[in-house]
């Protein structure tokens, strides 16, 4: 006879995030002040892809983000992966809603070991999920490689604003307001999880080094919001760069 675990899930780990699947679109949107949607929209500009293209979004969720990608290149196809069966799950409930089944695949997986082969897609998208990864280094070498030449990745992360007064402002409302309000809308004690995962991301200059050294050129490093986000943009090295940085 089995036992049940009684262990709690890990920290950003798949079975976490199952627990908060059902509310997880509603709260973002509250506790973002509604300002998620447009980091995305920057997000899914920087692919810069091209009729046709194939697209993989990590740590997809409930497929916000493939689903902004299918709509802003109809001609792509996504395929979103994610560790947590339950987001998985909203988010087929989204596709079939929206009728873009078609076009829009998801699948289990995780991002330090993607299925697919080296070159394969034409751009690699993760929204808010970069910091949940437990070997940072190793999923970025995954995007690397996974990425054709020419190809763009994507990362859009939640950040520790800094300096200025603003940044004052937003480290209050990431460190106080948000654990609090996403606890009590939720009923889970996850969400004080995100005010710690922030505090401990790399600063944006430490995370590009993290790219390059994964094998990605860094094109873009910019901060959205008084730097409660940073869009982050690569392309991988050649094959001749990436021997050198060995």
């Amino acid at each position: 006879m089995s036992e049940v675990s009684t262990k709690a899930p890990r920290a950003g780990s798949g079975e976490m995030f199952d627990a908060i699947a059902a509310r997880y679109d509603l709260l973002n949107r509250i506790l973002s002040l509604g300002m998620d949607q447009g980091w995305r929209r920057r997000a899914v500009e920087a692919l810069a892809l091209r009729p046709g293209a194939r697209v993989l979004d990590l740590a997809t969720g409930t497929a916000d983000l493939a689903m902004s990608i299918a709509k802003s290149y109809p001609d792509v196809t996504v395929v979103g992966l994610d560790p947590s069966s339950g987001m998985l799950a909203e988010g087929a409930h989204k596709l079939a809603a929206a009728g873009l089944e078609g076009r829009i695949t998801l699948r289990i997986g995780d991002a330090q070991a993607l299925p697919f082969e080296d070159a394969s897609v034409e751009g690699v998208a993760i929204a808010f999920g970069i910091r949940n990864v437990p070997d940072r280094a190793k999923a970025l070498r995954e995007m690397a490689r996974v990425t054709r030449p020419g190809g763009r990745v994507v990362i859009l992360e939640l950040s520790e604003p800094r300096a200025g007064v603003m940044g004052l402002l937003a480290r209050t409302y990431v460190h106080e307001i948000v654990p609090r309000i996403g606890a009590a809308l939720s009923g889970a004690k996850e969400y004080r999880y995100l005010q710690r995962s922030i505090e401990a991301f790399p600063p944006p200059d430490v995370f590009g080094r993290m790219m390059e050294e994964a094998g990605l050129r860094v094109l873009e490093a910019s901060p959205l919001t008084f730097g409660v986000a940073h869009l982050f943009v690569g392309t991988p090295l050649g094959e001749g760069a990436r021997r050198e940085e060995a």
